[in-house]
């Protein structure tokens, strides 16, 4: 990619879905309609406060629209904009190639550590 204003922008919104939730957010929202508390239970590991500022970022960049149900207590849902379902084919795609190579990454992680650990130890040595 080119240095330029437009390439620097692309990786702005690149950090923004590569992140650590918003492929998740917008695999599960590529299902259909959720409420809040919807996206948090199927989204492990992730807490409100992240869950909030993820929705918000998304939100911001015309990626998910939030929707306010003028109703006691109110109802909030959340959907894929037009422009966001267009990203669904991508994050499926990494989305179920991370959850297929789970236990190689964690084989090659525990490799790797214990190398590095076995590297430390000699260096102590010396």
């Amino acid at each position: 990619m080119e240095h330029t204003v437009a390439g620097c922008r692309a990786r702005e919104i690149l950090d923004r879905i590569g992140d650590k939730w918003s492929l998740q957010v917008i695999a599960v929202l590529g299902e259909r309609t959720k409420r809040f508390t919807e996206l948090r239970r199927e989204i492990a590991g992730i807490s409100q406060r992240m869950l909030t500022v993820t929705l918000r970022g998304l939100e911001r960049d015309g990626i998910v629209t939030r929707t306010v149900y003028p109703v006691v207590p109110p109802r909030v849902e959340y959907s894929l904009t037009p422009m966001g379902a267009t990203l669904m084919d991508a994050a499926e795609t990494l989305v179920t190639w991370a959850e297929a190579h789970l236990a190689q990454i964690d084989a090659s992680r525990a490799d790797y550590d214990a190398r590095q650990n076995d590297v430390q130890a000699e260096d102590a040595r010396r």
